[in-house]
C-alpha cells in the first residue's frame, strides 16, 4: 500500500495541513476571562519555584506534555520524530495521534513507533478512539510499549467528518473494559470539544481515573471537518463545546478522585499557569508544538519548551507561589461571563 494514497493517510495530512493553516487565526480565549491577583512583594526567589508535578505513576519536572497530535502517513511520521527529539531533549510526556491506521495497516506502524525510537525511555501516550475492542487497545500499547493509554473522544468531529462514524453506544462500555484489562493507565481525552460535569461523571462511574479534559480554543476540529464536506455546510458547529477554563470549572468536583489535565488552546505560559491554578495537574500543548518544529526546527522548539517552563515560574513568582500547591491556593477573579457559567450550572456551591 502507499501510504500516501491510503484514504486514512491523505485524511492524516488533511488535518495536519489545515490545522496549521488554523494557528493564523486569532480568537478570544476563555482563559481571558481568568484573572489572577498580582502580589506586589513575592516572599519567594526565583530558585525557591518548583513546578514539579505528579499524577498517577508519572513524577514530572515540569508540569507540561507534548499531546496527541498525528501519525499515519510519510509526513507525519517526519512530524513524530521531530517532537519526539523535543520530547527527549527537555523530558517532557509525549502522546501520539491516533493509531487506528497502524492497526489497520501495519506498514504504517514506523510513523509511530518513531516515537520510541527516538525517545526510548521517556513516557509515551498511545492513542486510540473509544470505538477500539480491547485487543486493538492492548496491541497500540504493546506497538509502543507505552507507559499510558488515551481514548480519545471526539463525537462532533466523527458528526461533521463526511465520512465519520455515527455509532456511539459502544462507547462507554469499551473504555469501561479498557479500564479494567489494559495494564498501564487509560486517560480518557477529548479532542478540543470540553468536558461537562455529567461526562466526568459518566468517566467516574466506569472507572476512569484521568482525563484530559481538552477544551475549544485551540485546534478546530469541527472546522476542519466542515472544510472537507463537498458542500461546507457544518459551520455553524465551529465553535460548538466548551472551553478548557470552563471544563476545569466543570472538572472541580472531582479533582479528589480524578487525575485532571488540561490542553485545549494553550498558546502562552500565564494560560498554563490558570490551568494549574483551576486544577490540573498537567498542560498539554498541540498545535503550539507542531507550529515550532514545522515552521521553525527541532532546536527552536527545544528552546521554546524550555523558556515556556522558566516563564511559568516567573509568573509563579508573581502571586506568590512556590510549587502548584500554593498555585492552586491563590485567589482568582473571574469575568461576569464566567460567573453566569457557574451559576447556572451550579458549579459556585
Amino acid at each position: 500500500m502507499n501510504r500516501e494514497t491510503d484514504p486514512r493517510s491523505r485524511r492524516k495530512n488533511e488535518h495536519v495541513r489545515h490545522a496549521l493553516e488554523q494557528a493564523s487565526q486569532t480568537a478570544f480565549s476563555d482563559f481571558d476571562n481568568v484573572h489572577f491577583v498580582h502580589q506586589s512583594i513575592p516572599s519567594v526567589n526565583m530558585e525557591d519555584v518548583d513546578l514539579s508535578t505528579r499524577f498517577g505513576p508519572f513524577a514530572l519536572p515540569r508540569p507540561l506534555y507534548i499531546n496527541a497530535m498525528t501519525g499515519g502517513s510519510e509526513w507525519t511520521r517526519e512530524i513524530n520524530g521531530k517532537l519526539a527529539e523535543v520530547a527527549q531533549a527537555t523530558g517532557v510526556p509525549m502522546a501520539v495521534g491516533s493509531m487506528h491506521a497502524a492497526l489497520k495497516h501495519p506498514e504504517l506502524s514506523d510513523s509511530f513507533t518513531i516515537v520510541r525510537t527516538r525517545y526510548p525511555d521517556g513516557i509515551i501516550f498511545a492513542n486510540v478512539g473509544a470505538d477500539i475492542s480491547l485487543d486493538g487497545a492492548k496491541r497500540a500499547v504493546d506497538m509502543l510499549r507505552a507507559d499510558a493509554l488515551q481514548i480519545h473522544i471526539n463525537a462532533p468531529q466523527e458528526l461533521i467528518m463526511p465520512e465519520g462514524d455515527r455509532n456511539f453506544k459502544s462507547w462507554r462500555g469499551n473504555i469501561e473494559n479498557i479500564v479494567r484489562h489494559v495494564d498501564v493507565p487509560v486517560i480518557i481525552k477529548e479532542v478540543g470539544f470540553g468536558m461537562s460535569r455529567e461526562t466526568l461523571q459518566t468517566l467516574k462511574d466506569i472507572g476512569v481515573q484521568y482525563a484530559d479534559v481538552s477544551g475549544k480554543g485551540g485546534t478546530n476540529f469541527a472546522s476542519i471537518e466542515n472544510l472537507r464536506r463537498e458542500n461546507k455546510d457544518m459551520a455553524y458547529l465551529s465553535s460548538w463545546g466548551l472551553s478548557t477554563a470552563i471544563s476545569l470549572l466543570e472538572a472541580q468536583p472531582f479533582g479528589g478522585d480524578m487525575h485532571i489535565l488540561a490542553s485545549g488552546g494553550i498558546k502562552t505560559p500565564l494560560d498554563a499557569m490558570k490551568c494549574l491554578a483551576l486544577g490540573a495537574k498537567a498542560v498539554g500543548m498541540s498545535r503550539l508544538m507542531l507550529e515550532q518544529v514545522e515552521h521553525h526546527g527541532v532546536e527552536a522548539a527545544i528552546d521554546h519548551v524550555e523558556q515556556f517552563h522558566h516563564q511559568m515560574r516567573k509568573i509563579s513568582i508573581l502571586i506568590d507561589a512556590k510549587d502548584i500547591e500554593e498555585i492552586t491556593s491563590r485567589p482568582l477573579v473571574l469575568s461576569p461571563e464566567v460567573i453566569s457559567w457557574q451559576r447556572q450550572r451550579a458549579l459556585d456551591k
